[in-house]
């Protein structure tokens, strides 16, 4: 292929690809592969030199198209699945995480057109200095969300009738102290330690990277209705994204809530946030598919 940014495209893909037989392989034998993890590092290498050397090409940020758009996501998933991995290394995590890489990168490269692949000039709304601040943590948010969003469908899934136990805050994880009465010796207690079981793990870590996930989107959309003042002079327009942005905030904004407020671990929440990866899914691809509103800078339908 003549294009570096496309070839660069195609062997992360091909990189994510090895990874998701290894990492079901991994889970079936519930160990750890270091290999998942070197791919995915590689693959997230990959994705960084195509966005470096597709912005150093078009002179602009790499955000103008669905294409580049698609590439970011798939990188900033697999950043959010590198560091999920480094606070609790399973196989699960890979499992979970690397078909949304997977599949961002896949449909980037095969399913858009070739003049959505092309690098284009901004349109004249994207010419800010708001255009690295408010798409970059956008699209970091969708990253978490989603990758958060996945741990907790992981949720369903493995505990499918167990009940978790508050046993510590919804933030910690790993060992805890349990109070035990003795068999003998007057019913005098006894501390032990114990270990989350492999649900309460998920539980945890889907609930701290979607509370990641939800500051960046509350920053993202701040971001952008100052810049959408500044391009259109007006701080909020009921543009079909900016709605959907704003349900998918109202949605994980329920799981938060959920779980601050109202205790709730485990499926409950794990619920809201598969209804959360559908919202994003509207937000993010369907308003691009449909080439509606003013946030649709390279939908799939249209005219480039």
């Amino acid at each position: 292929m003549n294009d570096p940014v496309l070839a660069l495209g195609l062997l992360a893909f091909v990189l994510l690809l090895l990874v998701l037989p290894l990492s079901f392989w991994a889970l079936s034998g519930d160990r750890n592969s270091p290999w998942v993890r070197l791919l995915v590092a590689a693959a997230n290498l990959c994705l960084t030199a195509q966005l470096v050397l597709r912005w150093w090409e078009s002179g602009h940020f790499p955000i103008s198209n669905l294409y580049e758009s698609l590439c970011f996501l798939a990188w900033g998933c697999t950043l959010v699945q590198l560091l999920v991995e480094r606070s609790w290394p399973s196989p699960l995590v890979p499992a979970a995480a690397t078909p949304m890489a997977l599949g961002c990168v896949a449909f980037a490269s095969f399913a858009l057109p070739e003049r959505l692949q092309e690098a284009s000039p901004l349109v004249p709304a994207l010419r800010s200095s708001w255009l690295v601040m408010h798409v970059s943590v956008i699209m970091l948010s969708y990253a978490a969300l989603l990758v958060g969003s996945l741990l907790s469908v992981a949720v369903l899934l493995v505990d499918r009738e167990g009940e978790l136990e508050l046993r510590s805050s919804s933030i910690g994880s790993g060992g805890y102290r349990q109070a035990t009465a003795a068999a003998a010796g007057g019913g005098e207690l006894e501390l032990t330690t114990g270990h989350f079981r492999l649900s309460e793990q998920l539980d945890s870590l889907s609930y701290r990277t979607i509370t990641v996930g939800f500051l960046l989107l509350s920053v993202g959309l701040v971001s952008g209705a100052v810049w959408a003042n500044e391009a259109w002079g007006s701080w909020w327009s009921w543009d079909p994204k900016e709605t959907w942005a704003l349900i998918c905030w109202l949605v994980y904004a329920a799981y938060l809530h959920t779980r601050l407020i109202r205790g709730w671990q485990g499926r409950r929440p794990a619920v809201v946030a598969a209804i959360g990866l559908v919202v994003i899914a509207v937000c993010y691809i369907g308003v691009n598919l449909l080439g509606i509103g003013l946030h649709s800078y390279g939908w799939f339908f249209g005219d480039a």
